[in-house]
């Protein structure tokens, strides 16, 4: 079976209001689906962009006002996902679940039903600085090309999280970053291809670019997406099938065999996810 992948390297840029930031949207989504994609990944924290609009006086508005377009970019969507028949990881939106702020990732399907993936591991900045909470429970999602998983920027960078998603079913993993340096995109980079490695799994990612000069901690953006592969023969000798070009606006597109990753789990050059040794550590399974 395969599945075409788009991933959008979403520029950051002052807007003045929610229909920009849909208008904007929408050219992704729309030339994702020029280009015959079934699923199309934003980055973390591009809903961010709304926080330029500010408020009547004219000032920037803060983390805590997010939440109060979370009706608009869902139906936003999935609208979306329902016109062009794909699948919409659109990146992460904060939400408010009683009275904490999570960074959400979100599924939108073709047929409307919306499915969640709250962040699990928080960054110090996210902690100090916006106070978002960390997401309970990992999950897995179900769709007509396979099971995928959303793991949200720093929660790449820990292997057990992975190895718990690909012990569920998952085969891809959908990865939105958000980076504001080499640093931070290098060490969500590195540890994309580490976990394709260890999990025989693929692994798609994409981070903002631009930027937002009146919101807090959104102000420089290190961006690149990269489709990501096993380092095994049927694959690329890189484990990259597309990436785009470091910080610019584009939308980069690559199919996925999950033939492929079945032929490899069983007979390939290294079968890493088989050869786990359970008896030194838990079997995730």
């Amino acid at each position: 079976m395969k599945l075409r992948v788009s991933a959008v390297q979403y520029h950051l840029h002052t807007i003045r209001s929610f229909a920009e930031f849909a208008a904007q949207s929408e050219h992704y989504v729309k030339t994702a689906a020029e280009f015959g994609a079934e699923f199309v990944l934003f980055p973390e924290f591009f809903t961010t962009q709304l926080l330029s609009i500010g408020d009547e006086q004219g000032h920037p508005l803060t983390i805590e006002d997010l939440p109060a377009f979370t009706e608009q970019y869902r139906e936003l969507f999935s609208s979306l996902a329902r016109q062009t028949k794909m699948h919409i990881i659109a990146g992460t939106h904060v939400i408010r679940r009683g009275e904490r702020l999570y960074n959400v990732a979100h599924l939108f399907y073709p047929d409307g039903r919306i499915a969640e993936q709250a962040k699990l591991h928080i960054t110090p900045t996210e902690v100090k600085e916006w106070k978002l909470a960390p997401g309970e429970k990992l999950e897995v999602f179900a769709t007509e090309k396979g099971t995928i998983a959303m793991l949200t920027c720093y929660d790449i960078e820990f292997p057990e999280i992975v190895r718990m998603a690909r012990a569920k079913g998952a085969d891809v993993i959908f990865c939105p970053s958000c980076t504001d340096d080499r640093h931070g995109f290098h060490r969500v980079r590195y540890t994309s291809h580490a976990r394709a490695v260890e999990n025989q799994v693929y692994v798609v990612t994409t981070g903002t670019v631009g930027s937002l000069p009146t919101v807090d901690f959104m102000r420089a953006n290190f961006g690149q997406a990269a489709i990501i592969t096993p380092n095994d023969i049927p694959f690329p000798p890189r484990g990259i099938l597309a990436e785009g070009e470091l910080n610019d606006d584009l939308v980069v597109t690559a199919d996925l065999d999950l033939d492929l990753l079945y032929q490899v789990r069983q007979s390939g050059s290294v079968t890493t996810w088989r050869d786990r040794r359970t008896d030194l550590y838990p079997d995730w399974s």
